[in-house]
């Protein structure tokens, strides 16, 4: 049921090596993570992945878009979206993992990093380039101090390099994102939906708990993310059903249950009338590569 509201506003597995116990961070090469499992299949974690690469290319998928990255770029990826790296043979890199609650909360609400709609990709100037390299050297050097620094003040300075890195990281240019800036109708609108999608469906339902138009959140959202708001709607349920048709053992009548369909047929049409491909279609796509962690459930 939604919450009758108006005008809300909106604030702002992958295994690698720890650096000591309970630290809440941990970094690893791109050539520490060829050396592990394989880990090709799509994984969907509830911690933070900063990915750069320092040579070489590489085509990592987020939320099944593919990005190409290249040397200096930064990739973020946040809790609960489905990453799959893609071939690492050729490319060297630092992946940054770390926990959701350990930036601090006045750093994670600066850099949006509870924000599901946040840019995916950041792409550097030259002169940025420098400062993001001293950061992740300086939070990798601390990572490495784990054992001869006392844990409390490890953990201190873990969290202050790790701020430096992440506000850097955020404050880059974004490849792709919003057509314009986002207006609070948008935001109040793309907040519910988020909150929502699985409870209803219905723009009207929307409009409804946020005191606009259906029309009015029509425009705004066609203005912001370039789609009408009905079908902003059924990207985000669409976008929910691929996750957990790829990272879980579910079946896909559990899933539409649980995305608030009324049968398993009803799921079923839905989503092959957005995708062209039926649910179990889609997960056997997804899924050709054994995954490397197992799923989580």
């Amino acid at each position: 049921m939604l919450v009758k509201t108006r005008h809300t506003d909106i604030t702002g597995k992958i295994p690698v090596p720890s650096p000591g116990p309970a630290s809440g961070v941990e970094m690893s090469t791109l050539a520490q993570l060829r050396s592990g499992p394989v880990l090709t299949g799509p994984v969907r974690s509830q911690r933070h992945h900063l990915l750069t690469l320092t040579s070489g290319a590489l085509r990592p998928t987020v939320d099944f878009a593919e990005y190409a990255m290249a040397p200096g770029q930064w990739l973020w990826v946040r809790p609960g979206q489905v990453r799959q790296w893609g071939d690492l043979q050729g490319a060297e890199g630092t992946l940054v993992s770390f926990e959701r609650d350990f930036l601090d909360p006045d750093t994670a609400i600066g850099v949006c990093a509870d924000d599901p709609h946040a840019p995916v990709l950041r792409v550097p100037s030259t002169e940025d380039h420098a400062l993001l390299r001293v950061a992740t050297s300086q939070l990798q050097w601390e990572c490495s101090a784990a054992e001869r620094t006392p844990l409390d003040t490890h953990l201190q300075v873990l969290r202050h390099l790790l701020a430096v890195l992440a506000l850097r990281v955020s404050g880059l240019p974004a490849r792709g994102g919003l057509l314009t800036e986002p207006s609070e109708v948008y935001l109040a609108f793309r907040d519910a939906v988020e909150r929502d999608f699985a409870g209803t469906k219905r723009l009207s339902d929307y409009a409804g708990a946020l005191a606009y138009s259906p029309r009015t959140l029509s425009r705004a959202t066609l203005a912001a993310a370039g789609v009408p708001a009905k079908e902003f709607i059924d990207r985000r349920v669409v976008l929910e059903a691929k996750r957990m048709l790829a990272c879980t053992d579910l079946a896909a009548a559990r899933i539409g249950a649980r995305l608030g369909f009324s049968s398993a047929t009803n799921f079923n049409k839905f989503f092959h009338q957005r995708t062209g491909t039926t649910p179990i279609a889609f997960r056997a796509s997804v899924n050709q590569e054994p995954l490397g962690p197992p799923r989580q459930r």
